[in-house]
């Protein structure tokens, strides 16, 4: 059937040309199972009545959507990876394949990852591992449930082709992924027009990002400054999201940085177990440069970036004063994030910054029998005699804990409903920590056993649900 009357099409970036895609052909696969279908977000974009086979018509094989984009485009872009440049990058495993409006009305993408070769694969197969595509789906089911500005796994296919990788016992199966959100236009896609030496084409994407995603920054004096103001904002946003969320992203590169301020392409990232400003998510991240408490200042590392492209086309005074706004964006919130998690009204200001320190002290002086989604789910709504009768209770008394309550004593719970919902009755929290990941994808890869897969993921939604957080 047709998609529904809630389906928008409205391809943009195409009339962009050439100097910034290559059109691309999806890789042929040799099968085509669902194993993940977001049907809460497909009914966002009207694409919530497909049916299976049409579901992979468009998301397996990749017929163009009715009246959207008829090629997929493979992105240009550079970037700085682990602060060195690299001009040889771009979307070597995936295109922007639609564009669709939300019921808000905001544009949406819906791009992939696994699609196969494209001039920028270089010696890569352009292929993903089901592992990979596994991991996405969870971590962005996650986030979203925190509340975490995030893309969105739309859809898991697996793809039958047997994959070597390095990293992952070979070899491994197969799958692509298709993944909704805001924008794919990186801090990097402005970068290759800048070290191409092409101002115009600098200019030319600012008045797309402008006109399609910051529609309020059109008439600005400085257009350039005031874009990069509103990206520093939402990064901000986005930063202290994932700081209250505990996450560690694993690979701050400013190929994956968006100019919308959402998290997305969740390679080794990892969810705090407990506390650690020094936790590193990845691997090969050995000097700790994108470490959990080190988050903050690669996000302006890569801004500042961003702001020496601009000055291309503007002057460096307005883009230095629009990036000294980053400091203080991200300090407020961060104060709102972690009193948002703690399920309390703002107060604002002073009063909410000193909450979020005394927050961040007593998880310190919790240490590592103290867990980290444990805390805020044994304090949310700011109930004391909640925390006190669980089974955590012992690590709730320190110096730093006691000023922590007595300043949670004065605050008002939000919206204290939320704590009658079932989930709030348990003993625990819903967690991702690896080695439960580990564990999913090993029902999978060993006896193709989905249900801890789904059963997470069921999990999850309960905890959003429950939270009721509202998107950043």
């Amino acid at each position: 059937m047709p998609p529904s009357a809630a389906y928008r099409p409205d391809p943009r970036f195409a009339s962009l040309g050439a100097e910034f895609a290559d059109a691309v052909r999806p890789a042929a696969f040799p099968s085509q199972i669902l194993r993940f279908r977001n049907q809460r977000a497909a009914g966002e974009v009207g694409l919530e009545t497909l049916t299976e086979a049409e579901w992979l018509a468009h998301f397996a094989a990749f017929q163009p959507l009715p009246d959207n984009q008829r090629t997929p485009l493979a992105m240009r872009y550079h970037g700085h990876q682990f602060r060195v440049y690299n001009p040889d990058l771009g979307d070597g495993r995936g295109f922007l394949f639609a564009q669709v409006r939300d019921r808000r009305g905001r544009l949406l993408d819906l791009a992939t990852k696994g699609s196969g070769q494209t001039p920028w694969s270089r010696d890569g197969d352009g292929r993903l591992t089901l592992k990979g595509g596994v991991r996405e789906v969870l971590a962005a089911a996650m986030l979203e449930a925190l509340g975490v500005p995030t893309s969105r796994a739309f859809s898991l296919v697996e793809t039958g082709e047997a994959l070597t990788r390095g990293d992952e016992p070979s070899p491994t199966r197969s799958a692509v992924l298709t993944r909704l959100s805001w924008s794919h236009i990186r801090f990097g896609t402005f970068q290759r027009h800048a070290a191409q030496e092409r101002p115009d084409l600098v200019a030319e994407l600012l008045n797309h990002v402008i006109q399609t995603y910051y529609p309020d920054l059109t008439g600005a004096n400085d257009p350039a400054a005031a874009l990069l103001g509103a990206t520093a904002r939402r990064s901000a946003q986005l930063t202290a999201a994932w700081m209250a969320a505990g996450f560690v992203h694993g690979v701050l590169n400013t190929d994956n940085m968006n100019i919308t301020g959402e998290s997305f392409d969740y390679g080794p990232y990892r969810f705090l177990p407990r506390n650690d400003p020094n936790f590193v998510a990845a691997y090969f991240d050995h000097s700790g440069l994108y470490s959990f408490g080190r988050q903050p200042e690669a996000v302006l590392w890569n801004l500042t970036q961003l702001a020496g492209v601009l000055t291309t086309v503007t002057e460096t005074e307005p883009l230095v004063a629009a990036l000294n706004g980053f400091g203080p964006a991200y300090r407020e919130a961060l104060a709102a994030a972690m009193v948002r998690r703690l399920g309390l009204k703002p107060s604002g200001g002073d009063a909410d910054v000193e909450l979020a320190n005394a927050a961040f002290r007593a998880l310190a002086e919790g240490g590592a029998p103290l867990r980290w989604e444990p805390f805020f789910f044994d304090w949310f709504c700011g109930r004391e005699e909640r925390a006190l009768a669980g089974p955590r209770a012992p690590h709730y008394d320190g110096e730093a804990f006691r000023a922590f309550r007595a300043l949670l004593a004065a605050r008002e719970s939000d919206r204290p409903e939320r704590l009658s919902a079932a989930w709030f009755a348990r003993g625990e929290p819903e967690e991702l920590l690896y080695d439960e990941i580990e564990a999913i994808w090993a029902a999978i890869a060993d006896q193709d056993d989905w249900a801890p897969f789904d059963t997470k993921l069921a999990a999850i939604e309960a905890a959003r649900s429950a939270w009721g957080f509202d998107p950043v």
